[in-house]
């Protein structure tokens, strides 16, 4: 016989002798009730017991079905016999004792909760209360029963506020013209089978709340064990625990460290999320009280999901947290100020970069040492999605290459940022042989991949990321006239560099309101900083243009905006590119903050003819073109795409091939498009070679 069975069998034969003892009791009191004798003071029964089994406080789900050891058949008759009630076991407290030690229960409660669960444990119960009761209909135990036949009877434990009814552990039936005292009583369903044996979470609670499973494997990162101790430590006196609030953007991070908090704690974690919090004050307030019975019967923690509560659900959250006892934490992002309850606020961040490293190394084995290196430079990740993504991209046949890529496609997906109307995808569709640039530039694009694949050597092995206090952001400006290669740069390098690329849509960013521009790229970079992905601000100057003398509040708040903009930057682990067609109108200290400033300068005739040379795909035929005679157009290379596209969509609609006289007609209306002064004699084609005849 296990441990856990000699504990039921030892609360079996507790309930048994209570059980004949009650009976007992009740048939005195029928009898007398029969006779019309005034009834007789109880005799009361203290058992003791000491040592209770951990399995039953844990509440082990793989027992919770099993029945206690003692039949029910043997508590069913009157004659039952005072031998079946054996001595009692005073290593194993019942679960009855344990339930009125927690909730605060005298005996006289601890009594009348027992009658009326007797209720389930022996059928003929009812019948024989409804003796005792001079015939009463309701065939159940009552108030005015429990008074009568129970010893140190006390009239306040009807009160809504002694533990009976406080913690719902009996019903009351009472019809509308029914006395309370007279009014029939049960005991509840989930407290009848915890007295039996059988502890269980309350099953009211199960659709708002899910169990988190304890998973195996690798230890937590070093600086989220730390975060755990330090949370430990404000357990160890036992006292009731205050509120613990987990900031952060890794909801992962903070569910790993409240799971490992809870672990150690011996506690099983439960998680409600904040949009199903119950609303109406008195669906929260039996929560409450049902979660403070739970946790009182079983060691319980409740973590409450509030990354993105609605405003609707606030209330209802602020509720809970000021209201559910026991250990409790809190995630979202930023602090409940109006909770009146202790609590303290904790930061729980991602793994550091070093300890991503190592979590990539430990996931993919010795040979993904440098893959583990880029991996870990460009993703933030918890250790939950590095486990994953690893996992997922096992290639067959031992292919290294395949596995890398799919590790990166895996990591890329893993990280999308959700930036609604903030920004637009870039699908990029150039490389380094379709952008002219003179060769310092090129040569700076070139230094900006480096930079950004080359971060984990530089930032972690070389140590500078103790010594960098502004942040390792990557920001870059690109200066140059509209059409002269800004963003086709960006798509070389998210090319490059395997990255998303997002243009930014400052008319979504830029808000009349004070305060809702920072909102916005809050939003902004918070979205798009665990993948790294690469921020195109298009045309910045509105946002980024000199800071204006302080005149009014709104000026105040603007420079408030672009202050917080650039701490943003410097911060953000990604590659931030910034245009402008004006260099010049940028403020000093906006430029000094950035590392690199990449010129496009117009391009010269050189340069035009090979863009001439590109612009158009291989499947066209260009055989009658000259492109020395179209470069000599003023034009950027912006422009020039314009007019091969227009030409060729001339050339189609007219049926015949790409001539001269199309494009130089494409050329024109570009020219028109701009307000570009027009020589005629540059779109002349057929005069000029009739004269050459």
């Amino acid at each position: 016989m296990t441990e856990v069975d000699r504990w039921l069998a030892a609360n079996g034969a507790y309930l048994n002798r209570e059980l004949i003892a009650l009976r007992k009791r009740i048939v005195a009191l029928a009898e007398r009730a029969e006779a019309h004798d005034p009834p007789a003071p109880a005799v009361a029964v203290q058992p003791k017991a000491a040592g209770l089994r951990r399995w039953f406080r844990s509440g082990d789900s793989s027992r919770k079905a099993e029945p206690v050891a003692a039949p029910v058949d043997a508590l069913a008759g009157p004659e039952a016999s005072e031998d079946a009630a054996e001595a009692p076991d005073t290593r194993y407290v019942p679960a009855l004792a344990v339930l009125a030690q927690r909730l605060g229960l005298s005996d006289f409660e601890r009594q009348l909760l027992l009658m009326c669960a007797a209720m389930e444990f022996d059928t003929g119960f009812g019948a024989l209360c409804s003796r005792a009761q001079r015939g009463a209909s309701n065939k159940g135990p009552t108030f005015e029963l429990a008074l009568a036949a129970l010893e140190n009877p006390a009239w306040d434990v009807m009160s809504p506020e002694r533990p009976l009814r406080y913690w719902r552990l009996i019903e009351i039936h009472q019809p509308a013209a029914q006395p309370l005292i007279a009014s029939a009583l049960r005991a509840d369903e989930r407290i009848v089978n915890y007295i039996k044996g059988l502890n269980y979470l309350d099953d009211r609670l199960a659709p708002l709340v899910e169990t988190i499973v304890v998973e195996g494997g690798a230890a937590l990162p070093p600086s989220q064990l730390a975060l755990a101790d330090a949370i430990s430590d404000c357990l160890a006196d036992g006292a009731q625990p205050p509120l613990f609030q987990l900031l952060g953007d890794s909801a992962a991070s903070k569910l790993a460290v409240a799971r490992e908090v809870s672990t150690r704690a011996g506690m099983r974690l439960y998680r409600l999320r904040g949009e199903t919090a119950p609303a109406a004050q008195g669906d929260s307030e039996t929560f409450v009280r049902l979660w403070q019975r739970e946790a009182a019967l079983l060691p319980l923690a409740l973590y409450i999901d509030a990354e993105d509560v609605p405003p609707a659900q606030v209330q209802a959250v602020e509720r809970l947290l000021n209201r559910c006892g026991g250990l409790v934490f809190v995630a979202s992002r930023q602090a409940w100020r109006d909770v009146v309850r202790p609590n303290i606020v904790f930061e729980a961040a991602r793994p550091l970069p070093a300890e991503q490293r190592q979590l990539w190394i430990d996931a993919l084995g010795t040979d993904g040492g440098s893959q583990a290196d880029l991996l870990a430079g460009q993703f933030n990740l918890d250790q939950s999605a590095i486990g994953a993504i690893a996992a997922g991209s096992a290639a067959k046949d031992g292919d290294s290459a395949r596995r890398d890529e799919m590790l990166w496609a895996a990591a890329l997906d893993r990280t999308r940022p959700a930036l609604d109307q903030l920004a637009q995808p870039i699908q990029p569709q150039t490389d380094w042989d379709d952008i002219e640039l003179p060769t310092r530039e090129r040569a700076q694009l070139a230094e900006i991949a480096a930079q950004v694949r080359n971060r984990t050597a530089v930032y972690d092995d070389w140590g500078f990321r103790a010594r960098l206090s502004r942040g390792l952001g990557i920001s870059v400006l690109f200066a140059g006239d509209s059409g002269t290669g800004k963003t086709m740069a960006a798509e070389v390098l998210a090319r490059e560099l395997k990255l998303l690329l997002y243009r930014i849509d400052l008319s979504g960013v830029v808000s009349k309101f004070i305060g809702e521009t920072e909102k916005n790229l809050r939003k902004l970079f918070d979205a798009a900083e665990d993948g790294g992905a690469i921020l195109f601000f298009d045309e910045a100057d509105a946002l980024f243009g000199k800071r204006s003398e302080v005149k009014d509040s709104h000026d105040r708040y603007a420079n408030i905006e672009i202050n917080y903009l650039l701490q943003r930057m410097e911060g953000y682990r990604g590659l931030a590119i910034l245009t402008t067609n004006m260099k010049s109108s940028l403020d000093q200290a906006f430029v000094r903050r950035l590392r690199f400033i990449v010129n496009f300068p117009f391009p010269a005739a050189a340069e035009r003819a090979a863009i001439w040379r590109k612009v158009f795909p291989p499947a066209v035929d260009t055989a009658m073109l000259d492109f020395g005679r179209l470069a000599r157009l003023n034009l950027t290379g912006g422009s020039i795409h314009n007019i091969a596209l227009n030409a060729a969509f001339a050339a189609v609609a007219s049926g015949g091939s790409l001539t001269m006289p199309i494009v130089l007609e494409a050329a024109r209306s570009e020219f028109q498009k701009l307000d570009k002064p027009i020589n005629d004699s540059d779109f002349r084609w057929l005069e000029s070679v009739e004269g050459a005849a």
